[in-house]
């Protein structure tokens, strides 16, 4: 199958305003009558939907350490029908893990590699001129086979300044795409994950609109279009199967990380999924043979979870006889009690001994495989999953029988190995996909 044209938008870094530039860009092409096809490159949980609100069509992620190729070709073939695919990268554009995962390290690069696309690299150019120009060709040098597109400029400061930088790009040979004036109201909220979740953001729309505007104000739209390239995607396999036929999913502010590809795969593979709040106090369908509590934010909802009656009676009587499963965040909802950051201890569903503090806080990050000692949702025991974890919660206590046998991507053990209670399973790491044998 060959891919629509299409680019990788990345960066040297994290911070750059690529998320901004890509949000305009899907807009500006999207308002120009292009169907628009936005991936993301990594494990991410939020940007995937701010994608979906500025393209009009849902975002999938890529994962060269998590998916193996035929995974990687079956997201690809979600572009079936665009006009253009637009890749945003995570971090810097070579950024990865130290060990080869199932297809590689888990680079942006990798990414732009597998699916044939040339990377436009934004630079923030504060502070610097014509020595952008050497980060710039040292990114293009870097990787010789990369295709490279060129360089947005971003945060400059004045027509002078914008001058210089385009004379040094000039001399290195650099294509530049556009440049982009400083401007503080271009930034998106953030929290403790990064950014706010797009169905929290108090204009979304609006803030689409003006970065699409700023776009078009500042950056060669025709150049970038034909720049974009096509190339074979790698042959495709199924997207993952579903855990169970009819799956309940909690659904709302504080549990809404959930990989947009394990969802289409269990809608395609014939799943039902029954959305339901548990926010607002709604149990689980009672005919559901799974409940799913995927992660989010409950430490920011403790109180409204502990006095969520209907909710956790739900649950309780569905995991008396079917399984329940719940990833980082759901997985500190099942537990016993969830402190938050003011210090504040919150009744939880109490189906495992898990507890959890938001107030002592340390950061989890990486990419975790994980091989069951026990079965999980969709999962026999011994089977290796790959997945991410990201958080900043501690385990205060965690008195159940462990999942599974964790490592990092380097093999290391990770302590957080999960937890089982009857029919009840927890992971603090987000599922990618299990390894195929």
């Amino acid at each position: 199958m060959t891919n629509p044209p299409g680019l990788l938008i990345s960066a040297p870094s994290s911070g750059t305003g690529k998320t901004t530039v890509m949000l305009g860009l899907l807009r500006a092409l999207k308002d120009d009558g292009l169907t628009v096809q936005p991936f993301k490159s990594g494990p991410d949980y939020i940007d995937p939907a701010f994608h979906l609100a500025a393209a009009g069509r849902p975002s999938f992620n890529f994962d060269t350490w998590a998916m193996d190729s035929g995974l990687l070709g079956a997201i690809a073939s979600k572009a079936a029908g665009a006009d253009i695919c637009v890749a945003e990268g995570s971090m810097g554009l070579f950024d990865g893990v130290a060990t080869q995962g199932q297809s590689g390290f888990g680079t942006s690069a990798e990414t732009a590699q597998a699916m044939g696309w040339p990377v436009v690299l934004v630079i923030d150019v504060g502070g610097q001129a014509q020595s952008a120009a050497a980060t710039a060709l040292g990114f293009k040098a870097y990787w010789p086979d990369l295709p490279f597109a060129g360089v947005i400029l971003n945060r400059v400061a004045s027509p002078r300044h914008e001058r210089l930088t385009r004379l040094g790009m000039e001399r290195a040979g650099v294509t530049v795409l556009g440049a982009l004036p400083r401007r503080g109201d271009l930034q998106l909220p953030e929290r403790h994950l990064g950014l706010i979740q797009a169905v929290e953001h108090p204009d979304l729309e609006s803030a689409i609109a003006g970065y699409a505007s700023f776009l078009r104000d500042n950056v060669d739209l025709a150049a970038i279009r034909a720049a974009a390239q096509s190339a074979a995607a790698p042959a495709p396999t199924d997207l993952p199967p579903p855990p169970a036929q009819r799956i309940a999913l909690a659904r709302d502010a504080a549990f809404s990380f959930t990989y947009p590809h394990l969802l289409e795969g269990w809608r395609a593979q014939g799943a039902e999924i029954l959305p339901f709040s548990p926010l607002a106090d709604v149990a689980p369908a009672a005919d559901a043979d799974l409940v799913w509590l995927p992660g989010g934010y409950p430490e920011l909802h403790g109180g409204t979870l502990a006095a969520a009656e209907t909710f956790r009676a739900g649950l309780r009587k569905h995991a008396e006889t079917k399984p329940v499963h719940g990833e980082c965040g759901g997985y500190m909802a099942l537990g016993e009690a969830l402190i938050d950051k003011e210090g504040n201890r919150h009744q939880m569903a109490g189906l495992l001994g898990l507890v959890t503090s938001y107030e002592k806080r340390k950061f989890h990050l990486g990419y975790r495989r994980a091989v069951l000692q026990a079965p999980m949702p969709g999962f026999e025991p011994g089977a290796a999953l790959r997945g991410h974890e990201f958080h900043y919660t501690t385990i205060l206590d965690e008195p159940d029988a462990p999942l599974a046998q964790v490592a990092d991507a380097d093999g290391n053990p990770v302590p957080e190995t999960g937890s089982r209670k009857g029919h009840v399973t927890g992971t603090f790491f987000h599922l990618i996909t299990g390894e195929r044998a």
